[in-house]
């Protein structure tokens, strides 16, 4: 399995990004995906989640009305609208895939490289 990252880069706060996955090795429309993200010192957290049909989202409370998960089975993509962008969103965000559970890290999932995000003035 393969998930490669592409939109990140340097935003002003209140600006908008839209980060890609692009996945690829595996049947993606069976996988629940999810954006994670990692700040300076701190863990890896959920971002957000879609089950394998898109029908489902899950968000941290941080993010919710903010940004946007979507997914394209036919051509194996994964976004993430972000607007309203804050300096606290600034981190490397990961696109996770995983089989068995929607947010959850299992055995089983498969990371990506992982694309800097900084929200600065």
């Amino acid at each position: 399995a393969q998930l490669v990252e592409s939109g990140g880069g340097l935003v002003q706060p209140g600006g908008s990004l839209r980060l890609s996955c692009e996945a690829s090795g595996f049947t993606f429309s069976s996988y629940f995906m999810n954006w994670f993200r990692q700040a300076p010192g701190k863990g890896r957290e959920l971002v957000a989640g879609i089950s394998a049909n898109g029908d489902s989202t899950k968000y941290a409370d941080s993010v919710k009305g903010r940004f946007t998960i979507s997914r394209d089975n036919a051509k194996k993509m994964l976004y993430l609208q972000m607007n309203d962008l804050k300096p606290e969103d600034t981190a490397v965000y990961y696109c996770y895939g995983d089989p068995q559970a929607l947010g959850l890290v299992t055995a089983f999932g498969s990371w990506g490289l992982g694309i800097q995000v900084t929200v600065s003035p």
